[in-house]
């Protein structure tokens, strides 16, 4: 009984997210109170006080990981967005004028190559700034960040550079780096089949407007510190398993020191004043998500999911996990799955890793890229992201298809 109240206080959280519009009411209040209420009712009625205080202090690492890594990441993305470095960059990569449907295409090869190869929150904080830098319609814009999204968690799924969940399938000797290339084209694939799907309305040329943007010396620096966080954490946490947070507050600190010691305007304008243009409801809404996520966990509502694999076999299995995702955290997942012992042949677990990886996209909540987006772009949220998820379960049907076939 008392576990049905926490799974009815889950259940309750991701409704006010989907209704958040109509009540208006904050999603980051309301999951964050849900969530925070849910360990308070763990702490004061589970019968093992001990394992409640383990698994929330588990849980509260996991999230201050997150919360310092974004930290991090957001406050480079903030001044560069400040100064117009990241829009420069964009005008210098686009033509003079193209048409405006070779956007969607363009921006699904660059949101999935650059995933694959660098984290997915970075990857999409620095694809945010390129879309609100063309300075699109609203419902253009939306199209652009639900692509971006789908084509972020597939570029991520390929590799094991690029989310989690792909490294956590590789460390239990499931698929080997070889195996996974096979993930590699069918989700690019489907990225283009969903950029195809959403050109619909995508009509006439785009003439990007060129401003005079004058990079300093210090905007340049910071430019190739961030550049180089971004490579140093993946070589770095590739063989040494240094956290990524660890390396991204350690480029920052260099940002600090670097305007404290040049002839920028410090006093004037200090540089560490950017971690207040920090989105903090984002972060509040991964406080309040994470911790309900978490007590799912601990109160093993997630490791019924692996019984799917007795009522079903692997191949539907493994696109109903991928569904399941959208709604619950991959990485409990993945590990409740891990943890079941599953005989499969690698085929199917290269299944398992696109589906795990790629089915959070179909909702708006589903994955951090996701939430991200939906807290960055105007007039995207849970029901503008909905409108389109039959084109997102297109897509993840034809990439999950070809990874089994190819």
């Amino acid at each position: 009984m008392f576990d049905a109240i926490l799974i009815f206080l889950a259940v309750l959280a991701f409704i006010a997210i989907v209704l958040e519009d109509v009540i208006h009411l904050n999603k980051a209040k309301s999951t964050l109170f849900l969530g925070t209420l849910c360990w308070i009712l763990l702490f004061l009625f589970a019968p093992d006080h001990a394992s409640v205080e383990t698994a929330f202090s588990e849980n509260i690492l996991d999230i201050a990981s997150l919360w310092l890594f974004l930290f991090a990441a957001m406050t480079f993305v903030a001044y560069l967005n400040q100064h117009g470095i990241v829009e420069s960059l964009v005008y210098r990569l686009l033509p003079a004028t193209l048409a405006k449907k070779a956007l969607l295409p363009c921006v699904a090869l660059f949101a999935f190559c650059l995933s694959s190869f660098c984290d997915n929150i970075t990857t999409t904080l620095v694809t945010i700034a390129l879309i609100q830098s063309l300075k699109l319609d609203t419902r253009s814009n939306i199209k652009l960040a639900v692509l971006a999204v789908f084509s972020i968690n597939s570029g991520g799924a390929a590799l094991i550079t690029g989310d989690v969940t792909t490294l956590m399938i590789f460390t239990a000797g499931k698929v080997g780096i070889s195996d996974l290339f096979a993930i590699v084209v069918p989700g690019l694939l489907a990225c283009l089949l969903l950029a195809l799907l959403l050109m619909p309305g995508f009509n006439g040329r785009l003439t990007p407007r060129h401003t005079a943007t004058t990079a300093s010396r210090f905007d340049i620096w910071v430019s190739v510190i961030f550049l180089a966080t971004i490579i140093a954490t993946l070589a770095i946490n590739l063989f040494v398993h240094v956290p990524p947070l660890l390396v991204f507050i350690f480029g920052l600190s260099i940002v600090f020191l670097l305007a404290r010691f040049t002839s920028r305007e410090e006093a004037t304008t200090p540089i560490i004043d950017y971690i207040r243009k920090i989105e903090f409801d984002t972060l509040l809404f991964f406080l309040g998500i994470l911790l309900i996520v978490g007590m799912l966990k601990q109160i093993g509502a997630l490791h019924t999911i692996a019984r799917l694999y007795d009522v079903a076999v692997p191949g539907v299995a493994n696109f109903l996990i991928g569904c399941l995702s959208a709604i619950i955290d991959n990485v409990p997942l993945t590990a409740a799955v891990l943890k079941s012992n599953l005989d499969m042949p690698v085929s199917d677990w290269l299944g398992f890793t696109y589906c795990v990886g790629v089915g959070g996209s179909l909702l708006a909540i589903g994955s951090a890229s996701g939430v991200l987006m939906m807290s960055k772009i105007d007039g995207l949220g849970f029901i503008s992201y909905l409108r389109y998820t039959p084109h997102l379960i297109a897509a993840y049907a034809v990439g999950y298809t070809l990874v089994l076939v190819l």
